[in-house]
């Protein structure tokens, strides 16, 4: 019991560590709403009802219902690494009744979809997660329309969040461009595009 304790302890408080899914459950406290509410996150991806949407690192699905309605003759497909998330996110979205997504576990690159699948790719709070960025961003290239946008959002708190400056350089070392940028330091949404 302690070593669980223990583990959880370290996904809350330590920068590399994957947030515990044992408390999901706090993912969806509507106080998020103050760094990062899900009306600002559809406003800030300009979406179309046909799009296609990946959603990395779902987590419990907080962002995922604003997402899917957002899309309704399009896709969400929620992605994780942690089968259990998954499943939380999908009972959620069930039980409002949301039809048009798609679940997959991520298990590394490459991920099982075809080239061009995707309009959007959103992170919130996951890229200083991830062991190898530079794998997910080579696939991103890949996954993404020619017209398509990465968009990474970083709220205040993360342990693991990036600055600005510190995304921006990672993404354009690996030939994405900013196309645009909403809030402040703080608490920030930057949408990217293949260069």
């Amino acid at each position: 019991m302690f070593s669980t304790l223990k583990t959880i302890w370290q996904g809350l408080t330590q920068k590399g560590k994957v947030f515990p899914h044992q408390l999901a459950f706090t993912l969806l406290i509507p106080l998020r709403n103050l760094a990062l509410s899900p009306h600002q996150v559809v406003e800030r991806l300009h979406l179309l009802p046909q799009h296609r949407v990946l959603e990395m690192g779902c987590g419990a699905g907080y962002f995922s219902p604003a997402l899917a309605q957002a899309v309704p003759q399009g896709e969400l497909v929620l992605a994780d690494i942690q089968p259990e998330m998954l499943a939380y996110a999908q009972k959620r979205l069930a039980k409002r009744r949301i039809r048009n997504t798609r679940y997959y576990l991520c298990q590394g690159t490459p991920f099982d979809f075809p080239d061009r699948s995707f309009d959007r790719i959103v992170l919130i709070t996951v890229l200083g997660e991830i062991a190898d960025p530079a794998a997910y961003l080579q696939e991103f290239h890949r996954l993404l329309h020619p017209d398509g946008i990465v968009s990474i959002s970083e709220t205040a708190g993360d342990p693991d969040k990036l600055t600005r400056a510190q995304l921006t350089a990672l993404m354009q070392a690996h030939q994405f461009v900013l196309c645009q940028s909403y809030g402040t330091e703080k608490n920030y949404t930057l949408n990217f595009q293949a260069a």
